[in-house]
């Protein structure tokens, strides 16, 4: 080990709240890293950022606090405008959970839910993986060796997730009549390799999410971190 691996100090990570008094129901929870301040702050700016990617309306990328404040003012516009409006009150919850971090890699699960009216809410969850030791967020390809070997083992086991936790349903009930596809959201958790398809993304809204895991023994030698 070399001198500049051998002070390198990686993040840990608290849990933090945004309190404003808003209108509207406002509830936002998320992991914050400390412990290595340039590192941190790299880390703390990516999950910012993936968070307000999530939202609706991402257009206004200066912080999440003044996408919040957005939210809350299109809410009190609404209730001006329409005062005898028998709409429930708005709602948009934000919450964030680590599901591994290693010496290479730190994923995040990203989940938030707005409702402004209408049927049902957009609930959305997105995974963050990033570099433990730059905090650059890592794609499909800077994960995995080989996409072709790895979609045919994720097949597999999404083959197998079916037989196990919904026998009613078959391949042909999910991607809209095309060939089984890998979904947007991958990620590492303690128990393996999570692959997790949102809402609408391969079915309709009422089968929900979609998510399975690969275990770590079937996937690593396909994998370019372990």
């Amino acid at each position: 080990m070399n001198s500049c691996e051998s002070e390198f100090k990686p993040v840990t990570f608290k849990t933090t709240s945004i309190d404003n008094a808003y209108e509207a129901d406002v509830s936002v929870t998320f992991d914050k890293a400390t412990g290595n301040d340039e590192l941190s702050k790299t880390i703390n700016f990516k999950i910012e950022e993936a968070i307000i990617s999530t939202l609706s309306d991402p257009t206004k990328k200066t912080s999440l606090e003044s996408i919040l404040k957005d939210f809350n003012s299109e809410y009190i516009n609404f209730k001006n405008d329409f005062p005898d409006a028998s709409e429930p009150k708005w709602e948009l919850y934000i919450e964030t959970e680590k599901t591994y971090q290693s010496e290479d890699i730190i994923t995040l699960a990203i989940n938030t839910y707005e409702f402004k009216g209408g049927a049902h809410g957009n609930d959305k969850i997105k995974f963050l993986n990033l570099n433990a030791k730059t905090g650059d967020v890592l794609t499909k390809d800077d994960l995995i060796k080989d996409i072709n070997a790895f979609k045919t083992l994720a097949k597999t086991h999404f083959e197998k997730s079916l037989s196990k936790e919904q026998k009613e349903l078959e391949m042909e009930d999910f991607f809209f009549g095309k060939a089984f596809q890998l979904p947007k959201n991958i990620g590492f958790s303690d128990g393996g390799f999570v692959l997790l398809y949102n809402v609408y993304e391969i079915a309709s809204y009422n089968q929900g999410y979609t998510e399975f895991v690969i275990p770590f023994d079937e996937v690593s030698s396909l994998l370019k971190f372990n």
